[in-house]
């Protein structure tokens, strides 16, 4: 038991310490207006999102931006007035996407087609959920200039109002944090590649030399798989976390939250029975086994590693305004991850995978 205890807390050690330091939350600091306007066309997927995406729109509509600016809403086969509820933009229709398209790719590509007549410098890629402030664009736009970034992405807020929403939603970033450390995207010595996919401006040319949209057709994890893409063909990349501009989804029960995480988890394990087994393993030891040992056996590195893992998820609480007095769950929030991540396969081994908006987009392999 002592050997498993600190094994647990050379786990912490190393991710406190070795991971890029990815707990240490800071809001992005985003500078001023841009030295010299761009040209930015903003492309947002609407699939059944009448909702919400009048106030995306309208947050969009009221950028303070000196630069030409044009925002279209792609209706991906809506049947609930997405289209008239976001009649502040051009909206245009898709079709049905091909093969070997998913749905919302297939939307962001006739969006950036439509949208290459308007000449921009720049795609401003977002969701009909997103509810930018008012300085946004013009933060997004200087910092790519100033800092010759490819790509640049902002982790909005993401609702915590829901009971659901506030036991969760916080660890999801961290967990996501954890996997894309900001600081390691935005250095060209490392490989990882990460970006959020509610919030990208991309360059046009640095869109155009992966080959567009097409180059990502078929990804689920589709942001970071335009990172990943951007950043081997040679750009830039950088990605922050803002409490200005927010999402407006709302996940109002466990199981929607669970649907959520269900959706691409196995997905981001490349639909591998073994990183499955793996993955299940590594999240028992890494955040169930601390309080096993400690509570159970009172073993004092395996105590030492579960106030590690409060002392990484207490920043991330903070960012959310959340009590701090959540840090000691985070073991059960855990185990409530894995359990999604199996649910996810189950799902895709069904045929399911992917599921969004009554649309499958993964079916099984093999």
């Amino acid at each position: 038991m002592m050997w498993l205890a600190l094994l647990t807390l050379a786990v912490w050690l190393y991710l406190i310490l070795g991971r890029g330091f990815f707990w240490l939350v800071r809001r992005a600091e985003l500078g001023g207006g841009p030295t010299k306007a761009r040209r930015v066309a903003a492309v947002i997927p609407a699939r059944n999102e009448a909702s919400g995406v009048g106030r995306a729109v309208a947050s969009l509509v009221a950028q303070d931006y000196d630069g030409p600016f044009e925002i279209l809403v792609v209706d991906d086969q809506s049947t609930d007035g997405t289209a008239e509820a976001a009649r502040e933009a051009r909206v245009i229709e898709a079709g049905p996407p091909p093969e070997g398209w998913t749905g919302k790719l297939w939307a962001v590509a006739e969006g950036v087609r439509e949208a290459a007549a308007f000449h921009p410098d720049y795609y401003l890629l977002t969701d009909a959920d997103i509810v930018h402030d008012p300085g946004n664009l013009g933060r997004l736009v200087a910092l790519a200039e100033a800092g010759g970034y490819d790509l640049v992405s902002l982790m909005v807020l993401l609702r915590s109002e829901t009971q659901a929403e506030r036991a969760l939603i916080p660890a999801f970033v961290f967990f996501f944090l954890k996997l894309y450390p900001p600081r390691w995207i935005a250095s060209s010595g490392h490989a990882t590649a990460g970006a959020a996919g509610g919030c990208i401006l991309i360059r046009r040319e640095a869109l155009e030399r992966i080959g567009g949209v097409a180059a990502i057709r078929g990804e689920l994890i589709d942001d970071c798989a335009l990172a990943g893409a951007v950043k081997r063909s040679g750009g830039r990349i950088w990605l922050g976390l803002t409490r200005d501009t927010r999402s407006i989804r709302e996940y109002g029960t466990f199981g929607e939250v669970g649907s959520m995480i269900s959706r691409t988890a196995f997905t981001q394990l490349g639909y591998s029975p073994l990183l499955l087994a793996g993955t299940v393993l590594g999240m028992f030891a890494i955040y169930l086994l601390p309080p096993v040992l400690a509570l159970g056996f009172g073993a004092w590195p395996a105590a030492l590693a579960w106030l590690l893992m409060m002392a990484a998820y207490a920043p991330i609480l903070r960012f959310y305004r959340r009590s701090l007095a959540r840090a000691p769950a985070l073991p059960l929030v855990a185990l409530f991850y894995t359990g999604a991540t199996v649910n996810s396969a189950w799902r895709y081994w069904r045929g399911q995978g992917g599921a969004w908006k009554g649309r499958a987009q993964a079916g099984r392999r093999g």
